[in-house]
């Protein structure tokens, strides 16, 4: 059977440069790095090299880079310890609610602990108006978290614009940036953001690293004790392969993202005119330009977006109803509720997110394959206009 891989925003095949660049990890570079003898100091040496590579991706010093076990732990830190490190200036932490679910639950047990939340609104595109983090800002607002681009829908946010209103009130901001670091260009100079997230195995690296930029002079408590490894920001024994791996995708990235993110576009966008053109019933959600060059998240009307995902993987295809993260909640998206989508029209949703492998066929494939599952589902459909 033809496998078609459409997930890539759920998780990348590892790169075999990748693989290759950290098979040393595991024979030649195994020492801790925090051992002040050579076998130690060879792997600190291969390190700060990764280190170097993943900040000069974004823009960074390599001093502001500091690894975590991926995206999760990143967002969790910047939230959770931007809030410790600075309490005595306010409680007031401001988000959205397409947020990734490290970001959202963050917030729900801060909130917990005495802080204020507030969501402020989408738009039906997904977006964040600036306008609307400037209204929610209050004299105790200590952060603003809103993620680059959604994971679901793939709308890019106008970071920039967003980071001016926090900054002019005061407050530091972070982003989760898990979705387009490697695929979209990213500068936190340019952007202005105190804090940022990444996660190497959304760019062809390996599982279980990551890491949070955190701008020279952030106020940042630590949420992970013990040694004092990562400058003291973050306790335990660095993964050392992982941490290679990291490095030798972002390497990559930064030498074949433009390219690469111009070939997907134009799949992207065959794809998304092929879809809306063969099937009725159907929308697309995000922002049709504004959105990440792999993304391709479509509605369909009377079907329930689990049992298209079960008949495309009947057929090879690998797709998804929405994050990876809860795919085995039967609720809606809460991207697209909150988007103003129904709940009916929000459980219809397919995502189909390309990346390094996919082809041309491969979007042929799927152009040939979706319209008759869509057929056969809709004709069985209580759901469906008879």
């Amino acid at each position: 059977m033809k496998r078609v891989y459409l997930d890539y925003a759920a998780t990348t095949p590892v790169d075999p440069a990748v693989i290759k660049a950290m098979e040393p990890a595991f024979s030649e570079l195994w020492g801790n790095p925090s051992s002040i003898h050579a076998c130690g100091q060879d792997a600190r040496s291969i390190v700060e090299e990764a280190r170097g590579k993943v900040a000069s991706l974004i823009g960074a010093q390599s001093n502001e880079i500091f690894f975590t076990s991926g995206g999760t732990e990143a967002d969790n830190w910047a939230l959770k310890g931007t809030a410790y490190a600075n309490r005595e200036r306010g409680n007031h932490i401001i988000t959205c609610p397409i947020e990734h679910h490290a970001i959202l639950e963050s917030c729900d047990f801060l909130k917990e602990q005495g802080f204020s939340i507030t969501n402020v609104p989408v738009d039906r595109l997904g977006m964040v108006d600036p306008e609307e983090i400037r209204k929610a800002m209050t004299p105790g607002t200590i952060l603003v978290s809103i993620m680059h681009a959604n994971n679901e829908v793939g709308t890019i946010q106008p970071i920039a614009e967003i980071v001016r209103v926090a900054h002019a009130a005061g407050a530091y901001f972070h982003t989760d940036a898990v979705q387009t670091v490697g695929h979209i260009p990213v500068d936190v100079n340019t952007m202005g953001v105190d804090m940022l997230s990444i996660s190497a195995h959304k760019l062809y690296g390996p599982k279980g690293i990551g890491a949070l930029y955190v701008r020279s002079g952030t106020r940042i408590s630590s949420i992970i004790h013990g040694g004092g490894q990562e400058r003291g920001g973050r306790a335990g024994t660095e993964n050392v392969p992982g941490i290679i791996g990291f490095g030798k995708a972002a390497e990559l990235a930064a030498e074949e993202m433009e390219s690469e993110a111009r070939r997907l576009i134009s799949l992207r966008d065959e794809m998304i005119k092929g879809i809306l053109g063969a099937i009725d019933h159907t929308r697309l959600n995000g922002h049709a330009t504004q959105r990440l060059p792999n993304n391709v998240n479509i509605s369909f009307e009377f079907v329930e977006g689990e049992s298209v995902c079960l008949n495309l993987d009947l057929s090879g295809i690998c797709a998804a109803t929405g994050s990876a993260c809860s795919s085995e909640s039967m609720e809606a998206s809460h991207v697209l509720l909150a988007m103003g989508m129904s709940p009916e029209m929000a459980r219809g949703s397919l995502r189909l997110s390309l990346g390094k492998w996919s082809t041309e066929e491969d979007v042929k494939y799927v152009l040939k394959t979706l319209p008759p599952v869509l057929s056969r589902l809709r004709a069985i459909s209580p759901l469906a206009k008879k």
